[in-house]
């Protein structure tokens, strides 16, 4: 398994807009349902015979061989791959019309399903979703609208704080080493390159500055999203680099430029350096969740039904998760043997508290997620022109 198989680009914000008018309805960020006008679009209603292949926009690392032959063998549908490096080539491959699943991030996610580009998911076709699937991957605000599931849930990971022992003697707990102008660390911060960044520092602001009044990172009104702006703006003046490239921040952490800064699990992991520690700071942290989802306009829906269903039961879950470097969504997985058990302690993968810590990227638009109604929020396109200003 190649590192390019472990690292691709799934944490590549897209640059894309998402702007939703004239949506009726609120939000119910409490039960996971958001509440708005979308396409209406009939979700199947049994399953018929397979076709000869199912055409997927994927991660790198979620199809392989090593699991794409038995399903071959198994249903007679031919599994064809696009691997696709950001979230946007993703929406854009998708729109074409070429493809019938995809692995969407939930940077990707609504712009999809408002965009009528994906349909809802009869569930009672996929029995691998089951009991199993860790329930903080059910009925997700990125990925549940209206009451109908658009997504059967591969992995998810939180953007955690990672820092080297030998600069950062004392285990930080907060993520002011990195935010505070005042930072020890200054010169050797490293920090996430993308729009969707901004997530991060309204969390920082959530739990330092509640007049703010941020309930949700994702769902910033023009004030909200200015304050974070200008934290950025701050972080900017002590930052040592930004990084996009998973191989260049493994990099910068082993050559010695960066002590502390964005890291995911999987990277600390490659990063085979044992001085390099990994923690989810008391104000918790952003993450990403990763989902299957089904074009509207499928050629081979009965292949796709398939596939999702093959991908959901416990070992070929678990196969993708260990790949891929995250969470599992099936459970069960963790209960296989030893080395399953291993790796779901590692990424935390049933620690339901841990997660409760993360909110999951989700796509910033018009209609406040957190439930608000006299106030219009910020959207991509804003976020997007918004970060072009931070580094200048």
């Amino acid at each position: 398994m190649s590192k390019k198989q472990m690292l691709p680009a799934v944490a590549l914000a897209a640059a894309a807009a998402l702007v939703l008018s004239g949506c009726s309805g609120g939000s119910d960020s409490s039960s996971g349902e958001l509440k708005i006008e979308v396409p209406d679009i009939p979700m199947i209603e049994k399953i018929g015979d397979n076709e000869k292949e199912v055409n997927i926009v994927a991660w790198s690392g979620f199809v392989e061989p090593a699991w794409t032959d038995k399903f071959e063998a198994e249903t007679g549908c031919t599994v064809n791959r696009k691997i696709a490096g950001t979230s946007d080539e993703m929406v854009q491959l998708m729109r074409t019309g070429n493809y019938d699943l995809v692995s969407a991030s939930g940077d990707a996610s609504l712009r999809l399903i408002v965009g009528g580009d994906v349909q809802p998911l009869n569930m009672d076709l996929i029995p691998n979703f089951g009991d199993d699937i860790v329930e903080g991957m059910k009925g997700q605000v990125y990925d549940t609208l209206n009451g109908k599931s658009y997504g059967v849930p591969i992995g998810r990971g939180a953007n955690i704080l990672q820092y080297n022992t030998d600069a950062v003697t004392e285990a930080p707990t907060s993520w002011d080493v990195v935010w505070e102008s005042d930072s020890p660390y200054a010169g050797k911060i490293l920090a996430y390159d993308a729009p969707i960044y901004i997530a991060d520092a309204a969390v920082y602001l959530m739990h330092h500055q509640p007049d703010l009044g941020i309930k949700n990172p994702y769902a910033l009104d023009e004030t909200q999203l200015a304050a974070a702006i200008d934290l950025l703006k701050q972080q900017n003046q002590i930052i040592g680099d930004y990084w996009s490239d998973p191989t260049a921040q493994i990099t910068a952490f082993n050559g010695g430029d960066a002590v502390v800064g964005t890291s995911w699990e999987i990277l600390k992991k490659l990063s085979a350096n044992d001085k390099l520690q990994g923690v989810l700071p008391e104000e918790g942290a952003t993450g990403w969740s990763d989902a299957w989802m089904l074009a509207t306009k499928t050629k081979n829906p009965n292949c796709a039904y398939a596939w999702m269903n093959y991908t959901s039961s416990p070992d070929v879950n678990g196969q993708i998760a260990m790949n891929f470097g995250m969470a599992p969504a099936n459970a069960a997985f963790c209960e296989l043997n030893d080395e399953a058990r291993a790796h779901c302690e590692e990424f935390k993968a049933t620690d339901e508290e841990y997660f409760k810590k993360v909110w999951f990227w989700t796509t910033p638009i018009e209609q406040c997620i957190d439930g608000r109604k006299d106030v219009k929020c910020t959207n991509f396109q804003q976020w997007t022109s918004a970060w072009l200003t931070v580094k200048n």
